[in-house]
């Protein structure tokens, strides 16, 4: 098991370094010892493009991928939990978890008592969006856009699909937004970015390697055929930057690895376990927050201890804050009430899912949100013009 490095080794302290290589606030985390605040003060644009779900080992083992590897400065953590709710959260608003509170896909909103799927918008239930149901997204991620924390234009390349989800508009800030519906789109608005020199800050974001991961494995096929192409693309705005004199920067959210079939546990399976729960489990598959029902937590334990040893690690919740599993410095006054009693991290490959009644029963080959190197690694790939 790996923890994030939030004393200088983090996607926090890369956001750290920009925020104030750019003339920004402040920063309450260190900046990143392998690119520092005065290294990006040197350029006029600095362009971030995250491509979900390409964890370093992969990006290693993948030598295919010449240009990205080539230009590969080192390797730095993710945020717990390494999974895109909260690590593109991170990206946006220049915190940690500790700070901006979103635990992971599912995160239970005390203020709403509801459990909320909080990147498209929508109670874990279903339902209309946060906004249409009259929600302000403000008030309750209580978290300001890191762009608006950075002097003069800045832009934000996201695909068409989720850019009007509230999350998104609500951390595009004052940027300009650009979306894109394909690989090659999105590359021809990096590079004409690039070329107009009108920002100073472009943040870019891809999802797809992340989505092919899931549904075939990060290790199949056309995942690999996906990051051969997502290398020619970077080769091309590489070209383009000697030109602009932009200042590149390619990372990721978090990795992803491939869970076998009978590595997948349902909470179904366990129904004593059940029983000492509140509520359904909220995080991720790979760390599940557990609420307890008020006497049940010896009965929790020794289950876990008895029937899943050697599949999860059980520990209490508010230890995981005071370890600086979510970072460092003042919590958020939400995050105790968002992690549960319990999280179950779970070993090797090993998933544990619930279900609501209506939802599809659906099953991800490639999963991320442990602490396997996999899945908190991330490359940090710089081209300076």
């Amino acid at each position: 098991m790996h923890l994030p490095d939030y004393h200088g080794g983090s996607i926090v302290n890369l956001m750290a370094s920009i925020q104030q290589g750019l003339g920004g606030e402040p920063h309450i985390y260190p900046q990143h010892r392998l690119l520092t605040t005065d290294q990006i003060g040197q350029y006029q644009q600095v362009l971030l493009w995250v491509i979900d779900g390409m964890g370093l080992n992969y990006l290693r083992s993948q030598p295919k991928a010449s240009h990205l590897n080539a230009n590969l400065l080192g390797g730095m953590t993710s945020v717990y939990p390494p999974t895109t709710a909260s690590a593109v959260t991170s990206f946006l608003s220049g915190l940690a978890p500790q700070q901006h509170g979103l635990t992971g896909w599912h995160i239970f909103f005390a203020e709403l008592g509801a459990i909320l799927a909080i990147l498209p918008g929508r109670p874990r239930y279903g339902g209309v969006p946060l906004s249409q149901a009259g929600i302000d997204l403000s008030a309750l991620l209580n978290v300001k856009p890191l762009t608006d924390s950075i002097p003069g234009s800045t832009a934000c390349l996201v695909p068409d699909k989720i850019a009007k989800s509230d999350f998104s508009q609500y951390f595009l800030g004052s940027s300009k937004l650009l979306t894109h519906s394909s690989l090659d789109e999105l590359q021809q608005n990096m590079v004409e970015r690039m070329k107009r020199g009108e920002e100073r800050y472009l943040f870019a974001y891809w999802p797809e390697l992340d989505t092919l991961g899931h549904h075939h494995g990060i290790w199949s096929d056309s995942a690999e055929q996906h990051l051969l192409a997502l290398d020619h693309c970077f080769s091309e705005v590489v070209r383009q930057c000697h030109e602009t004199g932009t200042l590149v920067i390619v990372c990721a959210d978090h990795g992803q690895i491939d869970s076998h079939p009978q590595r997948r546990l349902s909470l179904d399976d366990h129904p004593l376990l059940a029983d000492c729960l509140a509520m359904p489990l909220s995080g991720e598959p790979r760390s599940a927050y557990c609420y307890l029902r008020p006497d049940k937590s010896e009965c929790f334990d020794q289950y876990v201890t008895d029937h899943l040893a050697q599949q999860a690690e059980n520990y209490r919740s508010d230890e995981l804050i005071e370890q600086g599993w979510f970072g460092i410095g003042e919590p958020n006054p939400q995050l105790k009430r968002r992690i549960g009693d319990r999280v179950l991290l779970m070993r090797e490959d090993y998933t544990f899912n619930d279900w609501l009644l209506q939802e599809h029963r659906y099953q991800l080959v490639g999963v991320h949100g442990g602490l396997s190197e996999d899945e908190l690694l991330v490359p940090l790939i710089v081209v300076e013009p």
